[in-house]
């Protein structure tokens, strides 16, 4: 006989009962799907595109693909992995169409955005202690542009994962099913967006007279 308390049940969808009312044509239930998640998907789109006008276009699209396919939403991820999942592609549509490029997967292959996935860790080239804590630099008024435009330079698929796991608060889990790449490769490429994130900031705010030199090789 095994024990009952080894085994865990899924996580239940905190929107599931506005899921069940705007199915059912509760329009206000919408609504309030839309207040709850649209500053986070404008947030999104908007580091994606850097263009506020794009943005809350994309917006307004996500959330009408929201309405025509509300119907054919199986439940099998939570509401809010497939909302950011809708925005994430909108936004790239729109970003690759602006750039005259066809739209690819999100899997990155044939983007020449750096090294693949598999490729060893770079040993990071700026290495010091910061002069603040990260903490308050990150809640400071005057390096919030510094961090953005850090977070910008990111390769686009590496900036996809941290935006949505650590921007957004999206789990690891979520993150991979929202973007359709595995686990293994949504873990890595967090890794290496905080890596890339860590080394930029550093060159920022590290504290050169403590500034040490990359080991050679």
């Amino acid at each position: 006989m095994s024990d009952a308390s080894t085994i865990t049940s899924p996580t239940p969808d905190p929107d599931a009962a506005l899921l069940a009312r705007a199915r059912s044509g509760d329009f206000a239930a919408f609504e309030e799907l839309v207040t709850q998640y649209e500053r986070a998907i404008f947030s999104v789109t908007l580091r994606i595109l850097n263009n506020r006008a794009d943005a809350e276009e994309i917006v307004q699209e996500t959330f009408l693909s929201v309405v025509q396919h509300l119907d054919r939403f199986e439940g099998r991820s939570s509401f809010r992995t497939w909302l950011f999942r809708i925005a994430t592609n909108h936004a790239l549509k729109r970003l690759r169409k602006r750039r005259g490029l066809r739209t690819t997967s999100l899997d990155g292959a044939g983007t020449g955005e750096g090294a693949g996935d598999d490729a060893p860790l770079p040993h990071p080239q700026t290495i010091a202690p910061w002069k603040t804590d990260p903490l308050a630099l990150a809640s400071a008024g005057e390096t919030r542009e510094i961090l953005d435009r850090a977070i910008g330079a990111l390769p686009e698929k590496y900036r996809l994962v941290f935006l949505l796991r650590d921007v957004q608060g999206l789990s690891t889990e979520e993150t991979a099913e929202a973007l359709g790449l595995t686990l293994s490769n949504t873990k890595v490429r967090l890794l290496r967006a905080r890596l890339m994130l860590r080394e930029d900031l550093t060159r920022q705010f590290g504290d050169p007279e403590r500034r040490l030199a990359p080991h050679e090789h």
